[in-house]
């Protein structure tokens, strides 16, 4: 069991945590654009999602997490619904893809490197496949949770 999950089993490796770093483009407008790095990390003990974390010179970071299954499909069509969405802007040599992200009132669009990220995802893949993501739930454990409170004894 992982120690920070009740009803999760620990798929740690090593190293634990999986990153990718990438620089990247926020769309500012037609032609307007700014340089911003962004940190993925995959956790394979949080294996739905992705942390994707984003570094601007001079402004404050923004930490988001994302569907892992959202960002792959986005690679090759549209993704994603509401606050997230991701596409492929662009195919071929070089080829890139669209991030939208949306909270309340604001929006941002980045343009990422399909090649580096399809190859990072892939080993994301490797560590937790498709379709096993919840096998190492416990579901007595989790639904006493859900029913009585993490941590509080069922009767």
């Amino acid at each position: 069991m992982s120690g920070n999950q009740r009803g999760v089993q620990d798929r740690r490796t090593a190293p634990h945590r999986q990153r990718l770093t990438l620089d990247i483009e926020r769309v500012l407008g037609v032609s307007a654009r700014q340089a911003i790095r962004a940190e993925f990390r995959y956790d394979p003990a949080l294996p739905l999602t992705v942390s994707v974390e984003f570094l601007s010179e001079g402004g404050p970071r923004v930490l988001w997490r994302i569907g892992r299954d959202l960002l792959e499909q986005g690679l090759y069509t549209m993704s994603g619904l509401g606050d997230v969405r991701m596409w492929p802007s662009s195919l071929g040599e070089g080829a890139t893809a669209r991030l939208q992200l949306t909270s309340r009132d604001m929006a941002a669009l980045f343009e990422l490197p399909i090649p580096p990220l399809a190859a990072w995802l892939e080993h994301t893949y490797s560590l937790v496949p498709a379709g096993q993501e919840l096998a190492g739930v416990d579901w007595g454990v989790t639904t006493a949770d859900l029913l009585h409170g993490p941590g509080e004894p069922s009767e």
